[in-house]
């Protein structure tokens, strides 16, 4: 399963141990492979040094760069082409939509209302964590 996780999912797997986090485990186990794209990296990077985020990623002996370096070690980064309109009603979830377009998804996990509301892009689902959770025992 080809699987593009929003940034916001990302940070909730990489902090704490809710959906996301058991999503991510398990699809890493039944082999899923998780794409991101240059955009979305620095916006993981961005993301990751929020002043709200700096107490819990203490509470877990990390800094915002070990938890960068552990997402870029286990996702694969591919050039994402723009899309030629726009698609989200937050600009910025289309680069969401790019990447997985363009690593040829089977999935995009986000609990973004913006994106998770278009239900699915150019045939791929879009659902959240404790939905993908699902998917994954399927796998």
């Amino acid at each position: 399963m080809r699987v593009v996780p929003d940034t916001n999912t990302l940070v909730s797997g990489l902090i704490w141990s809710g959906p996301p986090r058991q999503m991510l485990d398990q699809g890493f186990a039944a082999g899923w492979r998780f794409f991101t794209s240059a955009t979305l990296l620095a916006e993981l990077e961005r993301v990751l040094r929020y002043d709200r985020l700096e107490k819990s990623i203490r509470g877990r002996m990390q800094s915002p760069e070990a938890l960068f370096s552990i997402a870029r070690s286990v996702l694969e980064e591919i050039p994402a082409l723009a899309l030629s309109m726009p698609v989200s009603r937050d600009p910025d979830d289309d680069h969401v939509l790019a990447c997985a377009v363009s690593a040829h998804a089977d999935l995009i996990v986000s609990g973004d209302k913006d994106l998770l509301v278009l239900d699915q892009y150019q045939g791929i689902p879009i659902v959240t964590s404790a939905q993908a959770l699902v998917r994954v025992g399927a796998t």
